[in-house]
């Protein structure tokens, strides 16, 4: 074989691996790739803290919104109630960092929870014009919070399960200052 010959059997055998390369590359997959199990329970997880979170900061919103229309009912008790007022705003805030919302990888709706879609209800409660009994009833606000941040505790990741123990202290501590602590 002469070496034209050569050349000419070398570029032959190039161009047919680079056809059999891109038929392999454009052809037709059997359909969309399925997620593997690890992806699913991933999902499956991601969801539920998002649900998990969407909750937790449902809960320090309605109370963040029983501090402001306390405040409105009974401006003289503003100097009382506007540290702890900023203290549930921040945890509200810190509480809704990292999102609370979740893209599905798959095309089920259905696989959301159901709280995840719940929303607050838009009107608080009437506070009482009584201040005593404002303050009685905001001290109620914040144990049922914080015994849904403490409920919380047992689903949450490691890292979130800390930020709603410590949100929990703080209303319980909340709670006392409205409560017994007026008194001492």
């Amino acid at each position: 074989m002469t070496t034209t010959g050569r050349r000419a059997l070398l570029t032959a055998g190039v161009s047919a691996a680079a056809t059999a390369v891109l038929a392999g590359c454009t052809s037709e997959a059997p359909g969309p790739r399925r997620p593997s199990a690890a992806e699913l329970e991933a999902e499956r997880v991601a969801r539920a803290e998002a649900a998990l979170r969407l909750r937790s900061v449902t809960a320090s919103r309605t109370l963040l919104e029983r501090y402001d229309a306390t405040l409105a009912a009974h401006p003289a008790l503003a100097p009382r109630l506007a540290p702890l007022r900023r203290s549930v705003a921040a945890h509200a805030k810190a509480l809704g960092e990292g999102g609370t919302t979740v893209r599905p990888a798959t095309a089920t709706p259905s696989a959301a929870p159901a709280s995840a879609t719940t929303s607050p209800d838009p009107t608080p409660a009437p506070v009482t014009g009584d201040p005593l009994a404002a303050l009685e009833e905001l001290a109620a606000a914040e144990r049922t919070a914080a015994d849904a941040h403490t409920a919380a505790l047992v689903t949450a990741p490691p890292e979130y399960a800390r930020l709603l123990a410590s949100v929990a202290a703080a209303g319980a501590a909340h709670t006392y200052l409205l409560t017994e602590g007026a008194r001492a």
